[in-house]
């Protein structure tokens, strides 16, 4: 297997390690998600890293992911507890900088199931601040989980058209 497949493994072994911890409804459960999907989301970072990059992709794609970025995190800061809202912010952060890194691995080549699944992965998230941190009166796990376990489908497929890296 490729560095790039071993990495994208990783980041699925993460993300399942989170879909566990998320189950429970403790807060400390949560911040064990958080941290696990962190995890998987620096392994995607690596991931497609590795797979190469277009840096002009990532310098036009900074702006506007960043930029929602932010928006997200002035939605959530009200719903935040205090104690959260340094794990919650370096999520997003990190997240965010997975889906600029995916735009640059599709400026160098890259497979659009690379940026699908990281654009799913990243809305599959507001799914859960919106029903975890912003509780909201709607289940948004409804449209949330088809968009995870699709953004995670891609990202494993995309391995099978990555170059070997």
């Amino acid at each position: 297997m490729s560095a790039y497949g071993r990495l994208i493994l990783l980041g699925l072994f993460f993300s399942w390690f989170g879909d566990m911890f998320l189950v429970g409804l403790t807060e400390t459960f949560f911040l064990l998600g958080l941290g696990a999907f962190l995890l998987a989301h620096v392994a995607y970072v690596a991931a497609f890293g590795v797979h190469g990059v277009d840096r002009r992709w990532l310098l036009m794609a900074g702006l506007p992911v960043f930029g929602l970025a932010i928006a997200v995190t002035l939605w959530l800061n009200p719903h935040v507890a205090p104690y959260l809202a340094v794990p919650v912010r370096t999520y997003t952060a990190v997240i965010s900088v997975m889906v600029v890194m995916a735009f640059g691995t599709r400026g160098a080549g890259g497979s659009l199931l690379i940026l699908g699944g990281a654009l799913l992965f990243f809305v599959s998230d507001l799914s859960v601040a919106a029903l975890r941190l912003v509780q909201t009166d709607f289940p948004t796990y409804v449209w949330g989980l088809p968009f995870y376990y699709g953004g995670q489908l891609c990202l494993a497929l995309s391995v099978s058209q990555s170059r070997s890296h």
